[in-house]
């Protein structure tokens, strides 16, 4: 069950990293948020203007600054990302750990003291980070040039993404909320582990 949670959750990224011979959908420049998937709801939010999520923008983003909204979606995705592969990656040695007495159960009981029980290990991965960081930097300089959709890296070797639009524009609209819903776990899970002392599930 956790092998297929996790290649479930790396699945839904697929969309983010669709090939970039798919045509762009002609949506005007008048539609909210430029016509990006995300704003269609319908997830009910007290207190805001519509009770809904559809069209939510309560700071004005999208009117404020429309120029920006490419940039705005790129960092949202890579955050999303960012946040699924985290939440696999605070689950998982939970119950699992690659091979070495200094990542075992007996060393490091709890998945949050890693941190700072692994000092070597953790230079190797903020090294790697950079490099994965940087590796998009050609792909970001060209944002505002919109030969590009945000977060589209052209990379699905596993042909996930589909080729009709209404399907596309599913999966994206599935990465992104996947990658919201993240974000949020992995702040919580990470807060829940660092008072509480606990392993999975952080109480």
């Amino acid at each position: 069950m956790k092998s297929v949670a996790a290649l479930i959750t790396l699945a839904s990224t697929a969309a983010a990293f669709a090939p970039a011979e798919v045509a762009r959908s002609s949506v005007s420049v008048n539609a909210f948020a430029n016509g990006m998937v995300g704003g269609e709801g319908p997830e009910p939010i007290p207190f805001s203007p519509s009770l809904t999520s559809v069209n939510f923008d309560p700071v004005g983003f999208a009117e404020r600054s429309p120029e920006w909204l490419p940039w705005f979606r790129e960092a949202e995705l890579k955050h999303g990302r960012a946040a699924m592969l985290a939440t696999v990656g605070m689950v998982v040695p939970e119950f699992m750990r690659i091979p070495g007495e200094q990542f075992s159960f007996e060393a490091i009981p709890n998945v949050i003291n890693a941190h700072d029980a692994l000092p070597d290990s953790m230079i190797q991965i903020i090294g790697w980070i950079s490099f994965l960081e940087a590796c998009p930097f050609p792909a970001l300089a060209n944002m505002n040039e919109y030969d590009r959709r945000p977060g589209d890296f052209s990379f699905d070797p596993l042909g996930f993404y589909p080729t009709t639009e209404e399907k596309q524009n599913e999966m994206q609209l599935m990465e992104l909320k996947n990658g919201r819903l993240a974000m949020i776990a992995i702040g919580g899970m990470v807060t829940g582990a660092s008072i509480t002392g606990h392993g999975f599930p952080y109480l």
